[in-house]
């Protein structure tokens, strides 16, 4: 029988198999994994049982070649594995069931190629955040709240060998002399990671999954995110290339939100994204996405998102969005904004749209020693709404505040709050009920509402919000 990515074998199997000749594993798998994680039954099962299965994965992977593996589909990986699992079970009479091999093969096949224990936590579109603090101790996020996992790694080794998978894929480094690093997965998941000495007990990772279905302001209102009426106001808003920031806390979807307002840009339109760890899923056919570059092993090369906001601005772009505004490239996002570049989205981690104007002030100043008032004159005159976003006590995401920046008096910068979420009560399901408080004030971005055409759409949005 033919089997691809097999290690020549003894000289009794020769004539049994086609043996491929043996090569060094990839940069990717320069600690290759010796082992694989115990499943939730072998994890309970006597001491013996690891005894029993670390030899016999250690000659398993001696008869594979990781450079044809990588190259097998999963499915066709996993049951060549299953055979060699079966051959060398029957051979050192092993008492191994159907199902253990199977399984053995599977955990096998996901260390080789995917990212081990991970792969299952993935693959399940129900989980939303996977938190890794330990080998054992590892957290999910469902439907809002955090839970335990019963997956397994199988020591702080195997945790090290993925993460390091995670970033090199990317062309990012991971180890002690550089402990800490944002990455991003094939399907834009997002990726922390902290290796010791920070992380004292363990390697840490946190994944953000980005669910494979790209929500839109209808798919936000069908999770109770907003109503039909906001919904309309909000695209209404981006569609009028109104300077939006999207706040909130970490965790309560502005990522999402910020997509979702992304939807109504018109394909006509050239729209550049500066991010961190590039996330943002635009679905414009007219789209440059650009990445920061964490500084080389001298020390130098790195690439900031300011450096590249200011080189966006050169790119002519209709279009800037921020994936996320942390430091002084806050002040060359008020420069893009408020010379010509309306329409430009960013999102930013504060509590209220007050403190998301604080903030953006205290980032400018980060960079530059402006005088207060200069700086909250650039602020007016670049934004013109904040959405807050919060997640709640029930693990609901919702815009609980949608405020339009109006000007200034005397040192203060004036807000008027457009909806604002205020709490009624709380269901049998223990899911929280509430309704918008809609202000009626005419906005002060009214004459660019008349200009596009939506001053009448608007104030329908209105009634129905």
């Amino acid at each position: 029988m033919k089997v691809f990515g097999r290690r020549e074998m003894e000289a009794a199997h020769a004539e049994a198999t086609v043996a491929a000749e043996p090569a060094a594993p990839p940069p990717s798998a320069a600690a290759p994994v010796a082992s694989i994680a115990p499943s939730a039954s072998a994890a309970s099962q006597a001491p013996t049982a690891s005894m029993v299965l670390a030899p016999l994965r250690e000659r398993v992977l001696k008869q594979i070649d990781t450079t044809v593996a990588a190259q097998l589909p999963v499915a066709e990986l996993t049951r060549q594995l299953e055979q060699i699992i079966h051959e060398i079970a029957n051979e050192e009479r092993l008492e191994l069931s159907a199902r253990e091999q199977a399984t053995l093969a599977e955990e096998l096949a996901n260390d080789m190629i995917g990212y081990g224990p991970l792969e299952a936590l993935l693959r399940d579109e129900s989980v939303a955040d996977i938190l890794v603090n330990g080998p054992t101790n590892i957290y999910v996020e469902r439907r809002g709240k955090l839970e335990r996992s019963d997956i397994r790694f199988r020591d702080v080794q195997h945790i090290t060998s993925i993460s390091q998978k995670i970033a090199t894929r990317i062309g990012r480094r991971i180890d002690e002399s550089s402990p800490m690093v944002d990455a991003r997965l094939a399907d834009g998941s997002r990726v922390n990671i902290v290796f010791p000495p920070l992380a004292i007990d363990s390697p840490c990772l946190s994944i953000r999954k980005f669910t494979k279905k790209k929500l839109d302001f209808d798919g936000l209102v069908a999770y109770g995110a907003m109503t039909p009426g906001l919904a309309k106001l909000l695209g209404i808003a981006a569609r009028c290339r109104l300077n939006i920031i999207v706040s909130g806390g970490t965790g309560s979807g502005k990522t999402t939100m910020l997509n979702a307002l992304s939807n109504m840009i018109d394909h006509t339109e050239r729209v550049i994204t500066v991010e961190d760890a590039a996330e943002l899923q635009l679905q414009q056919p007219h789209v440059v996405r650009l990445e920061t570059r964490p500084e080389n092993l001298e020390g130098t090369g790195a690439i900031t998102q300011r450096d590249l906001v200011r080189n966006a601005l050169r790119m002519r772009p209709d279009r800037i969005i921020i994936g996320e505004v942390r430091g002084a490239e806050a002040f060359d996002m008020l420069q893009a904004m408020n010379t010509g570049h309306d329409g430009s989205i960013s999102t930013i981690h504060a509590n209220s749209a007050r403190d998301a104007i604080a903030r953006v002030e205290n980032m400018v100043l980060m960079g530059f020693n402006l005088p207060v008032r200069a700086i909250r004159q650039q602020i007016v005159g670049a934004l013109d709404m904040i959405i807050q976003i919060q997640r709640m006590r029930d693990g609901g995401r919702r815009v609980v505040q949608v405020a339009e920046v109006c000007g200034m008096e005397g040192e203060t910068v004036t807000m008027n709050d457009i909806a604002l979420f205020e709490f009624d009560r709380e269901d049998a399901r223990g899911r929280i009920q509430g309704h918008y408080t809609i202000g009626g004030a005419r906005p002060s971005f009214w004459e660019r509402l008349e200009y596009f055409g939506f001053d009448r759409a608007w104030n329908e949005a209105v009634k129905e919000a």
